[in-house]
């Protein structure tokens, strides 16, 4: 029988046109599948954007900063009872890169601590005006909060040359202690009196005075020389 030669009694006209309808139905059925992939790739794409909008990076801001000045007492008090949490390691850097994993740690730490920590003052806790120190027994007042902040940031790495104590005027013209986290995106403010973690020049207060990070004097944050509000502060954190 020659090549391509007819079978007797063999439907060919049928046969072909059943591989030709099977073909059509295959392609459609792997277009089908592809689009579906395409789909589900596209849903779970736009699923990880909304999973990360609620963590996403802060616009930057600016950097506070100013002249040397005399730190605050009961700074150089903590200072001279725990050295090594005051100690400036030359080779840390400044300013920390402002990734997504290290606002969520700010954030966390943030609230974590203004959760954890019930407010007392110094009066009532140690009979002093003014200690700073670790709220470690789950009391204690605005310089607390933030040393335990500042510890527990450093224990998860970041460093404390970028982590300064600071001294404000706050809202109703009383003295009160932040953190300043000095990151590449701008100075950000840890507070206890809010969860929210806000550009310094965002919160509602009179900046005085923070830590160095050369030496063991203070940088100045006062815009103006005669002290302005520092001048009515009623309680010892922010002394002029």
């Amino acid at each position: 029988m020659g090549e391509g030669a007819a079978v007797p009694g063999f439907p060919f006209g049928d046969w072909a046109a059943g591989r030709w309808r099977v073909g059509i139905l295959l392609r459609r059925v792997r277009q089908g599948a592809s689009l579906a992939i395409t789909g589900l790739i596209l849903t779970l794409g736009s699923a990880t954007t909304h999973a990360h909008r609620g963590v996403d990076l802060p616009d930057s801001a600016t950097e506070a900063g100013g002249g040397p000045t005399r730190s605050i007492a009961g700074w150089a008090d903590f200072c001279r009872r725990m050295p090594d949490e005051c100690h400036i390691d030359p080779t840390q850097p400044k300013v920390i890169p402002l990734t997504l994993a290290v606002w969520r740690t700010l954030r966390s730490v943030n609230a974590r601590v203004n959760a954890r920590i019930k407010p007392m003052t110094d009066q009532a806790h140690w009979g002093v005006t003014d200690r700073w120190d670790f709220p470690d027994d789950g009391f204690g007042d605005c310089e607390d909060y933030q040393l335990l902040k500042r510890r527990m940031l450093a224990e998860r790495g970041l460093p404390r040359r970028a982590l300064l104590m600071t001294v404000v005027i706050d809202e109703i013209n009383e003295g009160h202690a932040v953190l300043t986290v000095r990151t590449d995106r701008g100075d950000f403010i840890l507070d206890n009196k809010t969860d929210e973690i806000r550009p310094w020049k965002s919160v509602p207060y009179a900046f005085i005075k923070r830590a160095g990070q050369e030496s063991a004097a203070w940088v100045s944050l006062e815009e103006d020389a005669g002290g302005g509000r520092a001048e009515g502060a009623r309680v010892a954190t922010a002394e002029p």
